[in-house]
């Protein structure tokens, strides 16, 4: 597939290497251009371009930025996508870093403000596992080491989409619910930042109590 990755983090910087080194064409931006990039574009066998550009003729977006950073996006970046990219978000919502985000604050799901920032549906993934989980953890379907991670979303043909590339990453993909589930998989829950496999993650998600606690949040 033609993957199109906005930010190039631990989580941004990690898929762009696996998800090239499992065989798709990957292209990668950050808000400070094409240049910061030509070391992680060499290493991966990625192409590093612009924000604006990256989103076009692609199959899958990951926008994996601080929360803080969405509204900063080029509006209307998502007008030159194709109405069937699948857009994932990765983020997560700390308001020491992000500032404080009212609507969060008041009980959206994170995610659910992604999407109202982006103008499109998101699939919510790969925000609960850490970075080199995600780089070393991958293992064979049946190995009972095997890792889970969770999704949420509310496009079933989006999410088999997503899932398909989790399970090419080497982790089995556990479905969260609807985006405004995602609560369950958002930071101070029993599966973020969790190493589980694919049955303690639908327990940890069941076990998931919706109370936000800010002063609590880091």
């Amino acid at each position: 597939m033609k993957i199109g990755i906005i930010g190039a983090g631990h989580i941004g910087g990690t898929l762009t290497r696996r998800l090239a080194a499992v065989g798709h064409e990957i292209s990668v931006a950050n808000s400070r251009g094409p240049e910061s990039l030509a070391s992680l574009a060499a290493e991966a066998g990625a192409r590093a371009t612009a924000v604006a550009d990256v989103v076009k003729g692609k199959d899958v977006v990951i926008v994996t930025i601080p929360l803080k950073s969405v509204p900063e996006l080029p509006k209307g970046l998502f007008r030159s996508a194709d109405a069937r990219t699948v857009v994932i978000d990765t983020g997560n919502y700390y308001p020491q870093r992000d500032s404080r985000i009212d609507s969060i604050e008041s009980g959206k799901a994170e995610s659910r403000w992604v999407a109202e920032q982006l103008g499109r549906p998101v699939v919510k993934a790969f925000n609960t596992i850490h970075a080199k989980h995600l780089m070393e953890r991958g293992r064979p379907a049946g190995d009972p080491a095997r890792m889970a991670v969770s999704i949420a979303g509310d496009d079933d043909a989006a999410k088999r989409v997503v899932l398909q590339l989790i399970e090419e990453l080497g982790f089995d993909g556990v479905d969260a619910g609807s985006l405004d589930e995602s609560w369950r998989q958002q930071p101070g829950t029993p599966v973020y930042g969790a190493a589980l496999g694919a049955d303690a993650t639908r327990r940890a998600l069941a076990e998931a109590r919706n109370a936000r606690e800010p002063a609590g949040r880091s």
